[in-house]
């Protein structure tokens, strides 16, 4: 059963007891809805041998401390196509067993998995197991929002896996989490709603045009880049300016040459972390004792060898010491592992790494973004548009794509 020492929502409770019910289920809601909490509770119940959770990328497995998705239905990069990558997997005799053994699994952000790696996947558990039931029977949960982040596609039309036969195959129950966990300004909610659904509407336009001023390079609050190398050389520069020695943290790495490398490509967790007494620093996991969230921010005010003092943002000092990530195979046999302190410097990040955190204050240009959701996911970061600071915007920036609006559409009223 849940833990006494949460208190669920209306709301959460009935999606709780719909993911205890053993159907397939669609976990749904925007932003700040609680979906990752409700299944962090969820998977206290379950024995993740028998209902493991599969990320949609390397960097989220490695923070989850799960597989991805790919890894675990034997996909690879789907070289040559849908047949080759089917005919490849279906001769592994280990991912057939493994797909006999689950009960089933759940699929993190399920918004950035392709329909057809899903339609293979599914024609794989049903080979395994022997069975033309959906997944041959397997259980399947999936988490996300497809308004946030979309699969990479590398040509044409954006592989939505709702638009794949499989999904309304797998007769999803939809459980969606309307109330935002996050914020509680009335007006920033609605312009949150307007941004996710697409709209441009005269409230949006107001609201962002308040926002926008020059960018005060001093001022503390995370900067948001829809490009990785904006953000690094921003969060140099930062580190620079402070008149403090500076400390190198070496990430210390296990495991064999070839899956350390894979582990450093995609860990989010660098190779050295570089910090100086009084730079800002951000959490990037949840702290089993909740002393931090992911997306917490702090100081630095010491450092030792095994131990970082960081002092909250608007709380109290809190000791942290090392985590190990891991790289784990398909059968989640760890295959390398990095230990490192859960933290990254705090002037800058990208849009696609902050999808999860949550942010108290907030820079950021939508002058130039090209992506569905990117817009979204960057606002959405905020508890309070208090800390919002835009340095430009675009209303060809706030996009969303006509097939997710169409999806959504159905469950209006649930």
């Amino acid at each position: 059963m849940a833990s006494p020492s949460v208190d669920l929502s209306p709301e959460q409770s009935a999606a709780l007891d719909l993911l205890r019910s053993g159907e397939n289920v669609f976990l749904t809601g925007g932003a700040g809805s609680g979906k990752s909490f409700l299944i962090r509770q969820f998977m206290r119940e379950l024995d993740p041998k028998e209902m493991p959770i599969l990320a949609s990328t390397g960097a989220a497995a490695v923070l989850l401390g799960g597989r991805t998705f790919h890894s675990f239905f034997g996909l690879g990069i789907m070289e040559g196509g849908a047949d080759a990558t089917y005919e490849r997997a279906a001769k592994d005799k280990r991912l057939m067993s493994r797909l006999r053994k689950v009960e089933g699994v759940i699929i993190d952000e399920i918004s950035m998995i392709p329909g057809q790696a899903l339609m293979i996947a599914e024609a794989l558990a049903q080979r395994a197991r022997e069975s033309k039931l959906p997944w041959g029977g397997m259980r399947i949960i999936t988490v996300g929002d497809f308004a946030q982040l979309p699969p990479v596609t590398q040509s044409g039309a954006r592989d939505w896996c709702f638009l794949n036969g499989v999904w309304e195959a797998s007769g999803f129950q939809v459980t969606i989490l309307s109330h935002n966990q996050r914020v509680s300004d009335n007006l920033f909610l609605d312009v949150l709603s307007d941004v996710r659904h697409g709209q441009v509407t005269e409230r949006v336009r107001d609201f962002l045009n308040e926002h926008v001023q020059m960018h005060d390079e001093d001022d503390p609050g995370t900067r948001l880049f829809p490009r990785k190398i904006n953000a690094e050389k921003f969060n140099e520069k930062k580190l620079y300016e402070i008149d403090e020695e500076e400390v190198v943290i070496e990430s210390v790495y296990t495991g064999s040459e070839r899956h350390i490398q894979m582990l450093k490509k995609a860990s989010p967790i660098a190779e050295k972390l570089i910090l100086k007494i009084g730079c800002e620093v951000m959490f990037l996991q949840n702290d089993p004792q909740r002393r931090w969230v992911n997306g917490t921010r702090g100081t630095v005010s010491d450092i030792t060898s095994d131990q970082i003092t960081v002092r909250k943002e608007r709380g109290r000092e809190v000791q942290v010491s090392k985590s190990s990530f891991a790289l784990q195979d398909a059968e989640g046999m760890v295959m390398a592992q990095v230990e490192q302190f859960p933290l990254t410097l705090a002037y800058a990040t990208t849009i696609h790494k902050s999808q999860g955190a949550t942010l108290d204050d907030l820079w950021c240009d939508l002058s130039q973004l090209w992506e569905p959701g990117q817009a979204y996911v960057a606002l959405s970061r905020l508890r309070s548009s208090e800390g919002l600071h835009l340095i430009g915007w675009n209303p060809r920036s706030i996009i969303v794509d006509p097939k997710v609006l169409q999806f959504y559409k159905q469950f209006e009223g649930l």
